[in-house]
């Protein structure tokens, strides 16, 4: 069995999912791959000591490589992009960036290595990305456009020529922080008289997430959270004084991370009622 997880800049993997990724890494029957789409370059930098913007790029993949380790991760695949940055911002309208990509380049490039590691299940983000960063938004439709060109051998013909051929996967899903998930650290601030930043609190009003009726599959990660922990904290440049990671203690960020939430969205093997595994109806 294979799984694939198709994000689009270092930490998501870890932030996102890595409890389900060190799970399934576990797993001596399921081999798991992180394609990852750019360097995560755009991104601020936690602590002016940890990097510069010239090498933030650099030191950003030492710190996925560094997750992925952690986690247990089989195969780490990267694209080449350039970070877009948040939205409105300069690095949005960069050539070289994901946001300004040619659209079938990028699904092209998914589909190679869709049609060369040939996996059973993939993830990716859902249509809003978590919160509407312009790349996770892109490399959504990016995948959902590849899982289903990969499996046709009229998309992309000039890579059968080399030896490769078409492949289904059976299972795509959607992953995003569930708004329970807002709604809980909020109120855990609040329960330990800690201010709860900005941001949390937009998240309470805004379109961040999936909505909680929308996760079909919770992955149970509690024995795993530990090396999703450590996956976390080798994002260092990513871990701003203010995030949950730096202000929560591990213990309750235990708590409320001991369960990640999946939206299925393809499947060729029926539904997941009842299940809170990823690879239900292949094995």
């Amino acid at each position: 069995m294979t799984l694939m997880a198709v994000f689009a800049h270092p930490d998501d993997e870890s932030f996102g999912i890595g409890g389900t990724l060190a799970r399934y890494s576990d797993d001596p029957d399921v081999r798991v791959v992180l394609l990852c789409a750019t360097r995560g370059e755009a991104g601020e930098i936690s602590d002016p000591g940890l990097a510069t913007k010239e090498r933030l790029a650099e030191v950003r993949e030492a710190e996925l490589r560094c997750a992925v380790e952690a986690l247990g991760v089989d195969e780490l695949l990267l694209l080449d992009y350039r970070d877009s940055g948040m939205a409105g911002t300069d690095d949005n309208l960069d050539p070289r960036s994901l946001n300004m990509a040619d659209f079938d380049e990028v699904v092209g490039k998914i589909v190679y290595e869709i049609r060369r590691i040939r996996p059973d299940v993939i993830v990716t983000f859902d249509p809003t990305g978590g919160y509407g960063h312009p790349d996770h938004v892109a490399i959504h439709y990016h995948t959902r456009a590849a899982y289903s060109a990969a499996a046709d051998p009229c998309r992309y013909p000039e890579q059968l020529q080399g030896g490769l051929t078409a492949h289904q996967a059976k299972k795509l899903y959607y992953t995003a922080i569930p708004h329970r998930f807002f709604v809980a650290v909020a109120h855990r601030m609040q329960e330990m008289g800690m201010d709860v930043p900005q941001r949390y609190l937009d998240r309470l009003e805004g379109p961040f997430g999936l909505p909680d009726g929308a996760c079909t599959t919770d992955v149970d990660v509690e024995g795993y959270w530990d090396a999703k922990y450590k996956a976390v904290t080798c994002h260092a440049t990513q871990l701003h004084p203010d995030s949950i990671f730096a202000t929560l203690p591990p213990e309750v960020m235990r708590g409320l991370q001991n369960w990640e939430c999946f939206q299925l969205a393809v499947s060729l093997v029926g539904g997941d009622e009842g299940s809170h595994d990823l690879l239900a109806g292949l094995r």
